[in-house]
């Protein structure tokens, strides 16, 4: 008697190429563990330690030896951690450490710093920088109104220098930073135009490279006398200018020189006189809690700044609670089975959400265009949806409405999903009605869930910037003229202060702002969620 034995069927091509793609993975462990990871290691250590060295020589630069320490300590730190054999779970939490260091806590320090600096427009430069720009702003026609028939030129060691003639006198000079040198008679030629068409000793420029020194000379000043400079007007053209202000570096004071006005260092980043006169510009100092006093006391910062915050509290509360409210209806009556076309509707109702906000409100920005927007034309109204301070903040409501409650309504359906039916059933028996059912079963069991979703929404909707500025970017403006629009939230309240606004840009005090928005939120979310675990014991 024989046995048949049935042969091993072969591995189908999907199962051995399976079965390749999960050793790959592997195969590259092995390659990366031998020399070929250890080189790799080294040459990414190599350019780090590069990347290290390049930003020392910078802060050696700077004389900031804190920094230099840390980032000394931190380079050894990591060096050895990764050329050691152990320390693996180091190994792996480094990378996401720093780019954590370098994108969340650096950026909150470097805010906490700014917001007690005095870092605004006309204070952004170092008191040495501010100094050498008074001197140089200073500077004015004198009664003389000597002026020179200029040419820009190149002395022997390629150094720009400005060819010079007294248009009254027509002795020569040659001028630099250092100061006024005259030169020989016979040494400069100049034509029957008055131009300078050449110097002995010098090389003059001339065609496109003339025209590429324009900026340089309109910084470009030479020394001339006590107290005087001359400048070039234009690229033919230089005048005598007089110093309105002397700096004495021994008292640290500018001194006017028509009237004998002392302006001091008035710790505030600028030279100011006894009446409170200030010369610009100043320069970038700590002031401390000065960004947050004027949030209290200078009215023209108080005002627009209490009516932002409470604008703010009440945009991002209508907008929860009305999304919840309109999600959580709409969740209930699309959760009874026998209705027909209830996937058709759920799948309508999730379009909002699923498109990119941003096209959304660009759209709805066009839709409700005060002349043009189909809203008007379709129900022949002129509505001023984005141009009346009261409408636009209805709009700016609706809209975000429109895309939030999509949110709420997936949320709250699932939750539906899972309260028992026994509950319904044993509150039907004891007589509840549909109200009392929804309100003492439904309600608090669904809250439960969702009310930690409404404080993040909350919270972000407190700062959603998208949402204002890119339908009526904080307009319409207010009769205070302040920087603050109507429908302006603090967050982008914050960016015009910082950035936005002809007005000058004060980044101290909108760095001031982003931590009071901070505290705000984080009380709010604090206590919101201190009071969710009442609705967990009541569940």
């Amino acid at each position: 008697m024989s046995t048949t034995v049935a042969p091993t069927p072969a591995p189908s091509r999907i199962a051995s190429a399976a079965a390749v793609a999960r050793s790959l993975p592997m195969r590259a462990i092995e390659v990366f563990s031998g020399p070929v990871g250890f080189a790799v290691k080294i040459a990414l250590l190599a350019v780090m330690n590069g990347i290290a060295v390049w930003a020392a020589t910078i802060l050696i630069g700077k004389h900031n030896w804190i920094s230099l320490a840390v980032l000394a300590a931190a380079t050894a730190a990591i060096d050895a951690i990764y050329l050691a054999r152990r320390a693996i779970p180091a190994k792996f939490l480094v990378p996401g450490t720093i780019f954590l260091l370098a994108f969340q806590v650096a950026p909150i320090v470097y805010t906490i710093n700014v917001s007690f600096d005095k870092y605004a427009t006309g204070h952004v430069a170092s008191k040495h920088d501010a100094i050498q720009a008074i001197k140089q702003n200073s500077l004015s026609e004198t009664s003389s109104g000597t002026a020179y028939t200029m040419a820009p030129a190149h002395d022997a060691s390629g150094k720009l220098v400005l060819v010079l003639v007294d248009q009254d006198t027509n002795k020569a000079f040659v001028g630099s930073p250092e100061g006024l040198k005259p030169l020989p008679a016979g040494s400069v030629q100049v034509n029957s135009d008055g131009a300078v068409t050449g110097a002995t000793g010098y090389t003059l420029v001339k065609g496109n490279e003339l025209f590429k020194l324009d900026q340089a000379l309109s910084n470009y000043t030479v020394p001339a006398g006590k107290a005087g400079a001359i400048r070039p007007q234009g690229l033919d053209t230089a005048v005598a200018l007089q110093q309105t202000l002397r700096y004495d570096p021994r008292t640290d004071s500018f001194t006017r020189i028509k009237d004998g006005v002392v302006f001091r260092d008035n710790g505030k980043g600028s030279f100011a006189s006894a009446s409170g006169e200030q010369i610009e510009p100043g320069w970038r100092t700590r002031i401390g809690f000065a960004n947050f006093d004027r949030l209290i006391h200078d009215p023209l910062v108080r005002k627009p700044f209490l009516r932002v915050l409470l604008w703010t509290i009440v945009f991002a509360a209508l907008t929860v609670l009305l999304s919840f409210a309109l999600g959580l209806f709409l969740a209930i009556a699309l959760d009874k089975k026998g209705m027909r076309m209830r996937r058709f509707y759920r799948s309508v109702l999730v379009v909002p959400y699923a498109m990119p906000g941003l096209l959304s409100i660009l759209v709805w920005s066009g839709l409700l265009n005060d002349e043009f927007g189909v809203v008007n034309r379709v129900f022949h109204v002129h509505v001023p949806w984005l141009f009346d301070p009261n409408v636009a903040k209805i709009s700016v409501i609706l809209v975000s409405l429109w895309l939030t409650f999509p949110y709420f309504f997936l949320v709250s359906m699932g939750a539906l999903q899972s309260i028992p039916g026994e509950l319904y059933e044993a509150a039907r028996v004891d007589g509840g009605a549909a109200w009392q059912v929804f309100r003492k079963v439904t309600l608090p069991l669904l809250l439960v869930a969702v009310a930690p979703l409404m404080i993040a929404s909350f919270a972000f909707n407190f700062n959603n910037v998208n949402n204002i500025y890119l339908l009526t970017g904080g307009g319409p403006a207010m009769s205070d003229n302040s920087v603050a629009g109507s429908t302006d939230i603090l967050i982008s309240y914050t960016y015009k202060v910082a950035l936005a606004t002809g007005k000058g840009q004060d980044y101290g005090l909108a760095s001031a702002i982003t931590i009071i928005i901070f505290l705000i939120v984080a009380t709010i979310s604090a206590f919101s969620f201190s009071r969710t675990k009442a609705l967990e014991n009541l569940a």
